[in-house]
């Protein structure tokens, strides 16, 4: 059996969803869309095993978002593989007025539904008392009442689901006008819907997006327009008599304790984390705390790790037979996976802040706060939203942008997001700030390191508010737009879902990064031990000769040797030819072939880097990347190639550049063509170049 989960945004559907399934449960996307597709399977009372959908939130099924289409289509449309055999509609009993109007949509669509009233903890502190078995008389529906936060009467719910009919025995609500009775049949008839809402609907979807219509899309058009039929006037009538009916309904069913008028808790710290000035002030010294706690707090396990690889490599040496799988093995995929994963600790402590915010309910204060700000630029709040994602990664957070009704809005969200400095960045900024930024205090209490990460986090968000700027006058738009949102109430963090967020997360990046890492390690290893044989013969004939052999120690002449092979290594070969052109930045060869594998992904600049100072040391060099990186030095010159020009000029072009092929192929999909990636993927490039450029001709 499907059992759909149906609700608002910030009913708390997506937690009831996690408490049914647990662990049982697998992401995807819908067909043909963006959208996200959860399903999992959770055990009734009686050991029956149902199949449960979480459908995205919406507000009504009328689309006008493609999450809200989503829904539509898949309840309205018995032919769609996700059509549920039960819908759950949840609902948030402090705000039921509201939250009733798409039970009553569902309810029309002849589905067997259940009406779960979330959140009763919340409705009893403010006085709020349903009556559910009044409720349930009325509508013809079991009406449970449930806390999805606090884990209460969820056996009720399950128990609900196990006694629900097979076929709808509720009340229908909504009657279909005289004037589209007509319509309403013959579009049945062509799209073999099987109620007369059902039917409706498609004529409103139809309108906004034609691309669910499986019929002959010639004759739906001919039958609209031989009706006359105008969605939007329909949908206001439709609503005004829904929203009658529910006034009516919960009339004697609601009950509201008299209240004193006085500020709640959560206006009283509203006036302060909202303030005009305040506000921005204790936002940026948020951010400040975060950045210098992932700094100071991961310095412990971070070295645990790096001791951890250098130990396996230790092993490696000792035990594995040398030879070409030793080598790919050690210096290769283990040097490669070791740069990237010693910053677990780090990626794990900034996906716990975040999933603090938003349990908290201060992530939505931060969008409130920043829409004024947005809409300078061109953009709104919904922008923030995506942006604020974008801390965590560009690809989900431009398919958040969907929900942005507004095309310019929207288009100009997707250009600018990965402006911010995702989690992928985090290991190339952290590796270079500890190279060349002292661990001292500023004033005593302020970490240096740490106010240089905020720095460039703030560099990310600054470059793409500049960016929406110039671009809010270039890309020409018609509709204007709009920000509504629903600042939800202050809630304690819940810890368990902040610690399933961190994991969720770590180990997405260590397998999503450990599967590019292993590839990208495994071809550069060889295009770094290999190359056009007669270069390799001659620099063989060359270090063995007596000449060589008298003339230096054999410690020095391996040095020399690995060196020289590296040079001219396929690798080699292809930095030196990029050199000239990266030479202004700071610049040498090795960090060349890092920017060019970085296309892949940020984060294997630091793997890139551990694999080529890997194969150039010797067999019993056990240093960490840090280490290798800090005494590396201009073989020309003598000087360190890790200057704090060269650094701040590399994370500037980090910060700038478009190096993620999941991006490029996300924006791909999401805009329908290849014009705005190729846009995005050039003014970012140039910029970075541009930024970099300056940055080190100011510092050297």
């Amino acid at each position: 059996m499907k059992v759909a989960l149906v609700g608002n945004p910030n009913t708390g559907k997506s937690s009831l969803f996690n408490l049914l399934t647990g662990l049982n449960q697998k992401v995807g996307n819908f067909p043909g869309v963006t959208v996200d597709k959860k399903i999992g399977s959770c055990r009734l009372p009686n050991h029956e095993v149902v199949q449960v959908i979480d459908l995205p939130g919406c507000y009504s099924l009328h689309p006008k978002t493609e999450d809200e289409a989503i829904v539509s289509d898949v309840l309205a449309d018995k032919h769609n593989a996700y059509h549920p055999d039960l819908v759950v509609v949840i609902v948030d009993v402090t705000n039921l007025r509201r939250n009733m109007l798409l039970y009553t949509q569902v309810a029309d669509l002849g589905i067997p539904t259940i009406l779960a009233l979330n959140m009763n903890d919340l409705a009893e502190k403010e006085g709020i008392r349903v009556d559910a078995d009044k409720l349930s008389s009325e509508l013809g529906v079991q009406v449970v009442k449930i806390s999805a936060r606090h884990n209460v009467n969820i056996g009720g719910l399950k128990q609900a689901i196990l006694d629900a009919p097979k076929v709808a025995v509720h009340n229908h609500i909504y009657t279909i006008p005289e004037s589209s009775k007509t319509l309403v049949a013959d579009l049945a008839e062509e799209t073999d819907r099987d109620t007369e809402y059902a039917s409706l609907l498609f004529a409103h979807q139809y309108l906004s997006d034609r691309k669910y219509v499986n019929g002959n899309t010639d004759r739906v058009d001919s039958i609209i327009t031989q009706y006359a039929f105008v969605s939007d006037d329909e949908q206001v009538k439709e609503t005004l008599n829904r929203y009658q009916y529910i006034d009516t309904l919960i009339k004697d069913i609601v009950q509201v304790a008299p209240k004193e008028e006085k500020e709640s808790v959560t206006d009283k710290i509203d006036n302060v984390l909202t303030h005009k000035v305040w506000g921005f002030v204790i936002f940026f010294f948020l951010l400040l705390l975060i950045f210098q706690a992932i700094f100071s707090w991961a310095e412990y396990p971070m070295t645990l790790i790096e001791g951890l690889f250098e130990w396996l490599d230790e092993i490696g040496h000792q035990f594995l037979p040398a030879g070409v799988f030793a080598d790919l093995l050690l210096d290769g995929i283990l040097a490669g996976l070791g740069g990237v994963l010693v910053f677990i600790p780090q990626i794990a402590i900034l996906f716990g802040f975040i999933a603090i915010l938003e349990d908290t309910g201060y992530m939505a204060r931060i969008t409130f706060l920043m829409d004024k700000l947005m809409r300078k630029v061109g953009l709104n709040g919904k922008s923030v939203v995506p942006m604020i994602g974008g801390l965590a990664c560009a690809v989900p957070s431009i398919m958040a942008a969907r929900n942005i009704e507004n095309w310019k809005d929207r288009i100009i969200t997707i250009m600018v997001t990965p402006l911010i400095s995702c989690a992928a960045r985090l290991p190339v900024y952290i590796l270079l700030i500890s190279l060349v930024v002292p661990d001292e205090k500023v004033f005593g209490f302020f970490d240096l390191r740490g106010l240089t990460l905020l720095g460039f986090y703030i560099l990310g968000v600054v470059g793409a508010v500049f960016v929406a700027w110039v671009m809010k006058g270039i890309i020409k738009g018609k509709v204007g737009s709009y920000f509504i949102m629903e600042l939800p109430v202050y809630r304690k963090p819940r810890w368990r879902n902040v610690f399933m967020t961190m994991y969720d997360k770590v180990l997405t990046f260590v397998v999503d990064v450990g599967k590019i890492i292993i590839a990208i390690s495994i071809v550069l290893w060889v295009a770094v031990s290999y190359g056009p044989p007669s270069r390799m013969e001659a620099i063989e004939m060359k270090y063995e000769s007596p000449e060589m052999i008298n003339q230096y120690a054999p410690e020095e002449l391996d040095r020399m040797r690995s060196s020289e092979e590296l040079e001219n290594s396929y690798v080699g070969i292809v930095g030196k030819a990029i050199e000239p052109a990266i030479r202004p930045l700071g610049y040498d060869w090795k960090i060349g072939i890092a920017l060019i594998t970085s296309v892949a992904a940020r984060e294997v600049f630091v793997g890139t880097m551990a694999t080529i100072y890997s194969v150039e040391g010797s067999d019993d060099d056990t240093r960490n990347i840090r280490e290798q990186m800090e005494r590396a030095t201009d073989p020309v010159t003598g000087e360190k190639i890790y200057t704090t020009a060269t650094a701040f000029s590399l994370m500037v072009f980090y910060a700038f550049a478009m190096q993620c092929l999941s991006t490029i192929a996300v924006v791909k999909r999401e805009t329908n063509g290849w014009k705005w990636p190729i846009i995005q993927f050039t003014y970012m490039t140039a910029m970075a170049y541009v930024a970099s450029l300056i940055v080190y001709q100011l510092l050297r």
